[in-house]
């Protein structure tokens, strides 16, 4: 028996059985399998079993007793003792199972630990799987703190690439995209200082209001004779200069417009006028919608209200009657089909001068009134105007309403105009008192009309006085007096009281005033005296991240507190020669004894306009010069677009009169005027 049990355990024969606890081949084999299981045993008995139990110490003990009873017996009987337990041993050990295995280990381990002696029995193959098992454990926490630190750090890793990447890929995207927004190009001729048609609008889909343009381009010939003209509408890509679409015409264009909305075409519609052709196109294709022909069309189109119940704005405009006796007609047109509407319906005005209007007024009661003149302002109903077209009103239609606080101020009963302003002198600009209107930006679309139709208006009269008028009673707000005022104000927030302040110019004996007045009560916000461009052509407001607005105007060199002498040695009746070099100036309310030069140029600017960038915070400044030409050519037509932020970056300081400071207070005032403004930003008015 013992021969068998030492061959099963692979020892020499003869191997007594005190000796097998220094190798047990079951709790081997247990600890090999289930190495993962040995380190989650807890610090407390299993299954019932203490110290004492028939394994780990408590089998020691046992067995350690049975040897002390056997000392001294007779070999053989000894011997067969010995058989008798190893078998009983070894039955008892297969009846347990693996559990109290486990709990045996784990006891043997911490006896062997404190140094117990239990007489050498399991006490090697204890020590083996204790270190075996810490060793484990050791690797399972290094295993779970790397985990637990790639969690972290990963995550971590990535956010500082991310971080990295925005700080130096979309400061190299948007410099990028500022580059793009620098160009010019030469269109057609450039016709003198006459004003050609200009418009803004997102006609390709990019979020960035394109340019279009009315252009006129002469044909090869050997003498200016043979020369003939060809007419066109040209759409610009405002971020690459690109011709995206150009429309030939039979005549030239006076008026672009766009942002008609109709049910059925998604594309941005936009109107063409020429002086008796108005046409829709495809702002996108520039394919032609509809045409009509009209008589000696005198004005831009007006949006009005959905006459025709076909969920599309109609259209007025002003044309010369086929009588000459009578001086004006306002024709209706169909936005969507572009027929008239009814017959012209003519008046009779009285009064001489510059057209006005027509402009859409909508009272606080929702009645509408047609706003035109000939030297002054008058108002008519837009239903009595829908009657005179039509000889009927629908009923149900709101254009029927009347504001009666309005019809009182009827001269007589008879009578069909509303006097809005009529005096001595002439009335050269009337506009609604609304940020953003004028600057090429008379657009179709409702939203744009909406406050222009509800507000208060500036009116220019007389070249030198201007005025604010309430809409409520047509009575005048406040009165300022100036020299002549020779381009149409622009609105914008020079201080924080939250209405709209006027920027206007006027030229004088070779000097330019450029004047800031408060659209409160009419005071003296600004002045400054620069030499004249000879430029007519109005400034440009800009709203700007800190709430106000910054003023983009051209002039040439500002007069300091040297103008006296300079005044007192010209003639007479002389005014100064003429610059060469005309600059574009931005005014800020924060510094209003510096200017920043962005631009100079000796090309004579005839147009502008303000695109804003609502994405990057910026705008560009387009311009339409007229450049000369060498040899007695004609003169070209550019067309130039400038990011204001990255003219601001190269800009130049110029300080107005007033006190000389040191070098030093003056570099530290240039150093923060220069972080000032690059930091401004630019969004859009309104």
């Amino acid at each position: 028996m013992a021969a068998a049990l030492s061959r099963a355990l692979k020892l020499p024969a003869g191997k007594k059985g005190s000796d097998l606890g220094e190798y047990d081949p079951l709790t081997q084999a247990d600890s090999d399998d289930e190495s993962e299981e040995d380190d989650l045993v807890l610090n407390y008995p299993r299954n019932g079993l203490g110290r004492d139990g028939c394994l780990g110490s408590g089998s020691s003990k046992l067995r350690g007793g049975r040897s002390g009873r056997h000392v001294g017996a007779p070999a053989e009987v000894q011997g067969e003792e010995d058989e008798e337990e190893e078998d009983e041993w070894t039955d008892q050990l297969s009846r347990k199972g693996r559990d109290n295995l486990k709990g045996s280990q784990y006891w043997s381990h911490r006896d062997s630990g404190t140094g117990e002696d239990r007489e050498g029995t399991g006490t090697s193959g204890s020590a083996g799987l204790g270190a075996h098992s810490a060793e484990a454990e050791q690797k399972r926490k290094r295993v779970k703190n790397a985990i637990r630190s790639a969690f972290f750090l990963v995550p971590l890793a990535c956010a500082t690439l991310i971080a990295l990447l925005c700080a130096f890929l979309l400061p190299c995207q948007k410099a990028e995209l500022e580059k793009k927004l620098q160009w010019e190009i030469a269109l057609g001729d450039g016709g003198g200082i006459t004003r050609p048609a200009l418009a803004l609008w997102d006609v390709d889909g990019d979020s960035v209001e394109d340019v279009l343009l009315g252009v006129t381009e002469g044909t090869n010939g050997t003498h200016a004779t043979q020369r003939s003209k060809i007419y066109s509408a040209v759409a610009i890509c405002a971020v690459s200069g690109r011709v995206l679409w150009r429309k030939v015409m039979n005549e030239s264009v006076t008026y672009i417009q766009c942002g008609l909305q109709r049910s059925t075409q998604l594309s941005p519609v936009c109107l063409i006028i020429g002086k008796s052709i108005l046409m829709a196109v495809n702002g996108t294709t520039g394919k032609k919608l509809w045409l009509v022909v009209l008589r000696n069309i005198e004005s831009r189109a007006v949006l009005l209200p959905d006459i025709q119940d076909d969920s599309v704005p109609d259209l007025l405009v002003a044309t010369l009657p086929a009588d000459e006796t009578l001086d004006l007609c306002l024709t209706l047109i169909s936005g969507l089909t572009g027929k008239r509407i009814g017959h012209p319906v003519p008046f009779n005005l009285t009064g001489q001068g510059k057209l006005i209007g027509p402009l859409l007024h909508e009272t606080q009661l929702g009645a509408y009134y047609i706003l035109f003149g000939l030297g002054n302002v008058q108002a008519i109903s837009l239903q009595d105007v829908l009657f005179g077209a039509l000889g009927k009103v629908p009923k149900t239609h709101p254009v029927r309403r009347k504001d009666m606080s309005w019809e009182n101020l009827k001269k007589t009963n008879g009578s069909s105009f509303i006097r809005i302003y009529r005096g001595l002198e002439p009335v050269e600009f009337l506009l609604p008192f609304v940020a953003g209107f004028g600057n090429n930006r008379n657009s179709l679309d409702t939203v744009s009309n909406l406050n222009s139709t509800r507000s208060d208006w500036v009116l220019v009269y007389g070249t030198s006085t201007l005025s604010v008028l309430r809409h409520q009673d047509l009575h005048k707000e406040w009165t300022f007096s100036s020299a002549h005022i020779h381009s149409q104000p622009a609105l914008g927030n020079f201080n924080n009281d939250g209405v709209l302040d006027l920027f206007v110019q006027h030229s004088a004996n070779g000097i330019m005033t450029a004047l800031i007045i408060n659209g409160a009560n009419g005071t003296l916000l600004w002045k400054a005296e620069f030499v004249c461009p000879r430029l007519v052509l109005e400034a440009s407001a800009i709203s700007t991240s800190t709430g106000q607005s910054a003023f983009l105007f051209w002039a040439s060199d500002p007069i300091k507190t040297q103008r006296n002498v300079a005044r007192a040695t010209m003639a007479p009746g002389v005014a100064a020669a003429e610059p060469l070099i005309r600059k574009l100036f931005l005014i800020h309310p924060a510094y209003p004894t510096v200017l920043l030069q962005l631009s100079s140029t000796t090309d004579t600017a005839v147009t502008s306009a303000v695109s804003y960038l609502e994405h990057l915070k910026d705008a560009t400044y387009i311009t339409v010069s007229s450049r000369p030409m060498a040899d007695s050519e004609p003169s070209t037509r550019i067309v130039e677009s400038m990011s204001l932020r990255a003219a601001i970056k190269r800009g130049q300081i110029v300080q107005l009169g007033g006190r000389e400071k040191t070098e030093a207070a003056g570099k530290l005032a240039a150093l923060e005027v220069n972080n000032f403004f690059r930091r401004l930003s630019f969004k859009r008015q309104g």
